[in-house]
């Protein structure tokens, strides 16, 4: 998978990572296994359990590791990608792995990685795999990266309760052309005897899946939506009631097979949770923002439905909305902006820094071939993201009228890509994600 680490900086650890960079995304499992091997095993020092799916994984995944936190257990997380900085993506307990402890890491994995031939993310696996073992880790979360049968997370021998997110279109030049290939990679974190945990499914994923789990012997429960009276959540959006059933009935399996965890202590790891760059408002030179990575149709409908139903509390002007999207060439472009645009909302379309993106040209032309040829009128390019929110910023007549009555400044909405996202928090000073 590609990675960014903000708006140019300088990458810390690229001495230690790029040199793998020619491998590029490169899905298997027999080179990671081997540098394993080479490293005495440190996915064997600790237990852990996995979530797959394509939107809502990370979600899933803080809300089970605050749990764990809060009853007391040595708890790990590991998640990709990052925003702004590769430490991101470790955290040992609580806190984010420090600079140095990833470096030391990376270094003793170097070896084994170059022997093995090993892509970027099989090294940082790796390096968290070491981290993990090294720091004493008794159970840790794992985000697949890209798939899961192949994904260098799988490497764990001992996942005994994974869980599946939401699975749509994502990745398809990887994964496949439909929903139903995607989800058969996916499903490939099964395993005998373990129990998986799903949200809510598009039919052709749930055949699947549990035609997938009843060929494995593995046990797959459905759980209902989670009650947000009764759970109170850290993490906004109505899909996290589908994403925190997920995290509750992982815990739950848990508990069963021994581990300590009690309702108090999902509870408490419920209300902290907390997952940037979804749903997350940001002032970026005194102007507010509201950042979603929305990176394919299915996050960006539900952008789109959260911001219909609420968008007061999101800061929102009542009326059009002002977009500022970077959308990857390998994503679904025009498909993201027919879910997320209004018939009047503007968006301005910038270049992801250091990544292949779609231009506005681009754009375009497919949308004018497309159901909604009209949405090429709501479009102009920004040479970069300062640019196209200082721009959005000059409020229409509407807006004036909006804020003269008091209503307060209006968010501009910054959407598309997380690595957008994670350069406009690499640019603000002392940012912490």
């Amino acid at each position: 998978m590609s990675d960014a680490t903000g708006l140019g900086a300088a990458d810390p650890f690229a001495d230690l990572i790029e040199p793998f960079s020619r491998r590029g995304v490169d899905l298997g499992l027999e080179r990671l296994r081997g540098a394993l091997a080479d490293l005495g095993h440190p996915e064997r020092r600790f237990a852990a359990v996995q979530v797959a799916g394509t939107n809502g994984k990370g979600s899933v995944c803080t809300l089970v590791h605050q749990a764990l936190l809060a009853t007391g257990l040595r708890a790990g997380l590991y998640t990709s990608p990052h925003l702004v900085s590769w430490t991101e993506r470790i955290r040992l307990g609580a806190d984010c792995i420090t600079a140095p402890e990833l470096r030391r890491h990376l270094q003793a994995a170097e070896p084994a990685a170059r022997r093995r031939g090993l892509t970027p993310f099989e090294l940082v696996t790796a390096a968290a795999f070491l981290a993990f073992a090294d720091s004493g880790q008794e159970l840790v979360v794992l985000e697949v990266g890209l798939g899961g049968r192949l994904d260098a997370t799988s490497c764990h021998p001992g996942r005994e309760v994974v869980g599946f997110a939401s699975i749509d279109l994502d990745h398809a030049e990887f994964l496949g052309p439909d929903v139903a290939t995607i989800a058969g990679e996916k499903a490939g974190v099964l395993q005998p005897g373990v129990v998986a945990v799903s949200g809510p499914q598009r039919p052709e994923a749930a055949a699947v899946l549990r035609r997938r789990a009843e060929e494995l012997g593995a046990e797959l429960r459905w759980p209902p939506l989670l009650d947000r009276q009764r759970w109170p959540l850290g993490l906004p959006g109505a899909v996290q009631s589908a994403n925190g059933a997920v995290a509750l009935g992982m815990l739950q399996a848990l508990a069963e097979r021994g581990w300590r965890i009690d309702e108090a202590a999902i509870r408490q790891g419920f209300a902290a949770a907390r997952w940037p760059g979804r749903l997350q408002p940001h002032r970026w030179q005194g102007i507010p923002l509201l950042l979603d990575g929305a990176h394919n149709p299915a996050a960006a409908s539900a952008l789109r439905a959260e911001l219909d139903a609420d968008p007061g509390r999101y800061g929102l002007a009542p009326g059009p909305r002002r977009w500022v999207l970077g959308m990857l060439a390998a994503k679904q472009g025009p498909a993201i902006l027919e879910a997320l645009l209004g018939p009047a909302d503007r968006a301005w379309i910038v270049p992801v820094a250091g990544h292949s993106s779609w231009t506005l040209a681009a754009l375009r032309e497919v949308l004018a071939a497309g159901p909604q040829p009209g949405l090429a009128a709501q479009l102009q390019a920004a040479e970069d993201p300062g640019s196209a929110i200082r721009e959005a910023v000059q409020a229409t007549d509407a807006e004036r009228a909006c804020l003269g009555a008091g209503c307060g400044d209006p968010a501009v909405i910054v959407a598309g890509s997380l690595y957008l996202i994670g350069q406009l928090l690499a640019d603000a000073p002392g940012v912490r994600v």
